[in-house]
C-alpha cells in the first residue's frame, strides 16, 4: 500500500480521485493500492524553552541566552491535530511507501518532514510537486514522482529559519520584555518583524521631522502648452514678482524641439509579491487578504502555485500557452488576436534560468465559473489580463521636449503621445488603467520661433516623504529597502529580501495585531508602541533591513546546497550570545512601552500569560453570524466577517458613517440587528446626523437609520 499525505483534505479529496482511491475512510481515502491522507497546516513545530528544561519556562534574564544543545521537535497540543496524526503515524507504520503531497514549497517540505519525522517513517518517501492543482497536472505529477532526497536542501533551508526564528526570537524577546518592559507588555522581536517595523519607523521619523517649505515657479503658456522654469524653485515671492515682470517683458521663443519614438516593454507576469502589490495600489486589498484570494483561487484549480517569486515560464511551458489562452473563453475578445499567429518565445516570458522550483502565476485552462466572491473575481481578472498582456506587441510611445526661453530664464515641457496601445489594449476599458496611460499631447515646435505668452507665478509647498502603503512596503520588504524601480534590478535583489513572497503578509498582519503599526486609509503609520520598541533596540543586527536580507540570501543559498546549514545555525548563535551581553550590561532605558499583548505569540516567541480582561470585556469572536449562524471572525484589519464568508458574505465593517464603531456597538448589531443611538454619523449623502443608528437589513447589510 502507498501512503499520500496532502496538505490538507480538499487537496487529498482531488488527489484521492485521480489514483482511484475513492473508499472514505477514517482520516483518509483508500482504493487502488493507495490511501490518501492529509494535514492541516502545521502539525509539528519546535519544542518551546521549558521542554528542553524546566527552569526556562520562567522568563529570567539570568537564563539567557537560551541554547539547547540540539532542537527537537513537538506534536502541537491540539485534539484535533492529535487524532489525524495519529491516522497518519497508523498508515505510515504499515505502508511500502510514502508519498509526500505536501504544498509545494519550503513551508510544506517541513510540514510534512517533521511529520513523518514524528511518526518515525522508515519506508521510501517519493515528491509529489506540482504547479496546479488541475487533474491533469495531478496525473502528470504521479507519472514524474521525485525521489524526497531531491527536496532535501530544501528542507534544510526550512529547518535552519525555524531553528533561526526560535533562537533570535525566543531570546530577544525575553531580552527585551525584561529588561525594558513595564511588566504589562511583550516587547516582541523577530527577525523579520524587527528590520520591516524599523523602516516604517525610520520613514514615519522622517515625515514628523520634515518642515514645511513654500516655494514659487515661474510658468508660462505658450500655443496652449503650459513650460515650467527650469531655475531653482525661489524661496520668496518678492523674487518671483520680479522674475515675473521681467519674463513679462520678453516674448517666448522655442530653442528646441526633440520627438523621440520609443517602445514601453510589457508588464511582467505576476509573482506573489507583486499581485499583492498590484492589489493593494489597485483594489486596496490588504497582502493578506490577496494571499488568501489566490490561495482559495489555486485550491479551485484556477489559478498555478501562487507563493512564488519569479516572473518567469519555464520553456518547457511554450506549446502549453496558446491552449491556456484558447480556454479564457471570458476574454475571447482579447486573446484572439494571439491565437492567429504563434507565441513568441521571448526571453523576457520563458527563461529557465530565472525559473525555481515553481513559474509565475497564470491561469489554468479551468473556466472560471461559478465565482460567488466578487474578490476573488477581481483578483483573476488582475492575472488573467496579465497573462494575455505579456504576448501582445510593445506599447510604442512618442516623448516630447520642449526648450524655450524668455529672455534669460530658460523653460522646459513634456509631453507622450501613445502611437500604438500594444500590451494596453488589454487595460482601455479598465477603470483604473497601468500606470502612465496618460497622454499630454503637444503641438509641433519649430526651433527659433517665438510669440507672446502667457506668464504666471505658482506658489507651491514642498512635500513630505510618502508613509508607506502595503503595497510600496512590500516592495521595500522584497529589495531589503533599497528604493527600487527597475525590475531588472529588483529580480537581482529578490535573494536579499526581507521574508519570503508567502510570509511577508503575515509578517504585516503581525505588526498590526501587536499594535506597532496601524492603517489610515491606504497608509501605513508607526504607533508610538512602534517608535519605543525600535528606540529601545541599539543593536543595528536586529533592525537592519540589509542584514536581514543577507541572512535570506544565506538561506535561499542553503535550498541550493552551497551554504551549510550548521555554520547559518552558529553565526546566529553567536550573535544571540553578543546580543544578551549587550542588553544585560546596556544602561539605556526606554519610557514605558504600554502596548496590548499580542492576540497570538508568533511561532518563535512566546510570551507570559495576558492578565485576566475584565468581566464586561467583550470577545466578539464567540459571537454568531446572524445569517448562517457561523462563528464571526476578525477579517484583516477592516471588519469582522462570518467564517464562511465566501459562502456567506456577511461582514460587519470596523468603521460605518465616519464612526468606528465599539465592541459593544458591533456585538449589539450582530444580535440585536441594531446599535443603540450613534452620535453624529455620516449619511450616505456625507450629511451629519443628529444622531442615529446602525441596523442589519433584510440582506444582513449594515446600512445608517
Amino acid at each position: 500500500m502507498k501512503v499520500c499525505i496532502a496538505e490538507k483534505p480538499s487537496v487529498a479529496r482531488d488527489i484521492a480521485e485521480v489514483v482511484g482511491a475513492r473508499q472514505r475512510k477514517e482520516g483518509y481515502y483508500e482504493g487502488n493500492g493507495y490511501q490518501v491522507t492529509w494535514t492541516f497546516g502545521h502539525f509539528c513545530t519546535l519544542k518551546e524553552p521549558h521542554d528542553y528544561y524546566s527552569q526556562w519556562k520562567a522568563w529570567r534574564l539570568e537564563d539567557l541566552p537560551m541554547i539547547p544543545s540540539g532542537f527537537g521537535i513537538k506534536l502541537i497540543d491540539n485534539n484535533g491535530v492529535k487524532k489525524q496524526f495519529g491516522i497518519i503515524e497508523t498508515l505510515v507504520k504499515q505502508c511500502e511507501e510514502v508519498i509526500n503531497c505536501g504544498d509545494a514549497g519550503q513551508e510544506g517540505e517541513l510540514i510534512q518532514r517533521w511529520v513523518l519525522l514524528k511518526a518515525g517513517c522508515t519506508v521510501p518517501v517519493k515528491r509529489l510537486w506540482i504547479s496546479s492543482l488541475t487533474e491533469e497536472a495531478i496525473r502528470e505529477g504521479f507519472d514524474k514522482l521525485k525521489d524526497s532526497q531531491q527536496y532535501d536542501n530544501l528542507y534544510a533551508a526550512g529547518s535552519a529559519r525555524a531553528i533561526g526564528d526560535w533562537l533570535l526570537g525566543m531570546n530577544a524577546t525575553r531580552l527585551f520584555t525584561k529588561k525594558f518592559g513595564d511588566q504589562k507588555a511583550v516587547l516582541s522581536i523577530g527577525r523579520v518583524q524587527t528590520p520591516t517595523l524599523a523602516m516604517i519607523v525610520q520613514r514615519q521619523k522622517e515625515i514628523n521631522a520634515f518642515v514645511q517649505e513654500e516655494y514659487w515657479e515661474l510658468k508660462t503658456i505658450y500655443r496652449e502648452t503650459e513650460f515650467t522654469a527650469t531655475i531653482e524653485r525661489l524661496k520668496n515671492p518678492e523674487k518671483a514678482q520680479k522674475g515675473l515682470e521681467y519674463i513679462q517683458a520678453h516674448l517666448f521663443e522655442v530653442t528646441s524641439f526633440e520627438r523621440k519614438e520609443a517602445k514601453e516593454g510589457n508588464p511582467r507576469l505576476f509573482d506573489l509579491t507583486s499581485l499583492q502589490v498590484e492589489a493593494n495600489k489597485k483594489l486596496g486589498y490588504s497582502a493578506d487578504d490577496t494571499l488568501r484570494y489566490i490561495q482559495s483561487l489555486y485550491e479551485k484549480k484556477l489559478v498555478t502555485y501562487p507563493r512564488v517569486d519569479t516572473t518567469y515560464l519555464s520553456e518547457d511551458l511554450h506549446p502549453k500557452i496558446p491552449g491556456i489562452l484558447q480556454s479564457m473563453a471570458y476574454y475571447s475578445q482579447l486573446t484572439a488576436p494571439l491565437l492567429t499567429q504563434p507565441i513568441p518565445k521571448s526571453k523576457a516570458v520563458f527563461d529557465d534560468k530565472k525559473v525555481t522550483d515553481h513559474h509565475a502565476i497564470i491561469p489554468t485552462e479551468v473556466l472560471p465559473s461559478g465565482l460567488s466572491s466578487v474578490e476573488e473575481k477581481r483578483i483573476y481578472d488582475l492575472i488573467a489580463k496579465r497573462f494575455i498582456a505579456v504576448f501582445y506587441p510593445e506599447c510604442k510611445v512618442a516623448n516630447t521636449t520642449v526648450l524655450g526661453q524668455t529672455g534669460q530664464v530658460e523653460f522646459k515641457a513634456t509631453g507622450k503621445q501613445i502611437l500604438d496601445p500594444g500590451w494596453r489594449v488589454v487595460y482601455a476599458n479598465d477603470a483604473q488603467k497601468e500606470e502612465g496611460d496618460e497622454e499630454k499631447l503637444m503641438p509641433v515646435f519649430v526651433k527659433g520661433e517665438s510669440g507672446p505668452h502667457e506668464p504666471r507665478v505658482h506658489k507651491g509647498k514642498t512635500t513630505p516623504p510618502k508613509p508607506y502603503t502595503e503595497a510600496t512596503l512590500l516592495r521595500a520588504m522584497e529589495t531589503a529597502g533599497k528604493q527600487v524601480e527597475d525590475e531588472e534590478m529588483r529580480e537581482l535583489l529578490k535573494d536579499n529580501g526581507i521574508g519570503r513572497p508567502s510570509t511577508r503578509a503575515n509578517i504585516i498582519e503581525t505588526l498590526f495585531r501587536r499594535k506597532y503599526i496601524e492603517k489610515k486609509k491606504k497608509n501605513l503609520y508607526a504607533t508610538q508602541t512602534g517608535i519605543d520598541l525600535i528606540d529601545t533596540i541599539q543593536n543595528e543586527l536586529l533592525k537592519s533591513p540589509e542584514l536581514t536580507g543577507n541572512w535570506e540570501r544565506k538561506l535561499r543559498l542553503i535550498e541550493k546546497g552551497s551554504y551549510e546549514p550548521a555554520v547559518f545555525k552558529q553565526e546566529l548563535i553567536q550573535m544571540v550570545i553578543d546580543l544578551a551581553n549587550e542588553v544585560k550590561s546596556s544602561t539605556y532605558k526606554v519610557i514605558s512601552i504600554a502596548a496590548e499583548p499580542p492576540a497570538k505569540p508568533e511561532p518563535a516567541a512566546k510570551e507570559p500569560k495576558a492578565p485576566k480582561a475584565p468581566k464586561e470585556a467583550l470577545n466578539l469572536e464567540t459571537l454568531q453570524c446572524p445569517k448562517c449562524k457561523e462563528q464571526l471572525l476578525r477579517k484583516g484589519h477592516t471588519a469582522y466577517g462570518c467564517a464562511n464568508f465566501q459562502a456567506c458574505g456577511f461582514k460587519v465593517p470596523f468603521e460605518i458613517g465616519g464612526k468606528k464603531l465599539t465592541d459593544k456597538q458591533v456585538a449589539d448589531l450582530v444580535q440585536k440587528g441594531k446599535t443603540g443611538k450613534i452620535k453624529g454619523l455620516q449619511t450616505e449623502a456625507g450629511t451629519e446626523a443628529a444622531e442615529g443608528r446602525i441596523s442589519l437589513d433584510s440582506a444582513f447589510a449594515p446600512v445608517i437609520s
